[in-house]
């Protein structure tokens, strides 16, 4: 019978360093768990200051868009114009 290899049955030993990188990727884990659940709430029931600004930004962005349109026409019109 083979014998078991002892050091699959014993924790690897790790550096301060390795165990701190660890240590962070674990935080950094239960965080992006946090932030998933949050943004799956906001997504299921959006709060009235993001639907408000939501609507607030499509106004400004309708305006821009119906500036930029009249703006190209203006310069095509001048162009024909000038064109003759």
């Amino acid at each position: 019978q083979p014998q078991p290899n002892p050091l699959l049955n014993s924790p690897p030993e790790l550096t301060p360093t390795e165990q701190d990188v660890l240590d962070e990727y674990e935080r950094l884990a239960e965080n992006m768990k946090k932030l998933a659940s949050l943004l799956d709430t906001l997504a299921s029931q959006p709060s009235v200051a993001i639907l408000d600004g939501l609507r607030e930004l499509e106004r400004k962005t309708s305006l821009v868009f119906t500036l930029l349109k009249a703006s190209v026409y203006s310069i095509v019109l001048q162009q024909e114009i000038d064109w003759g």
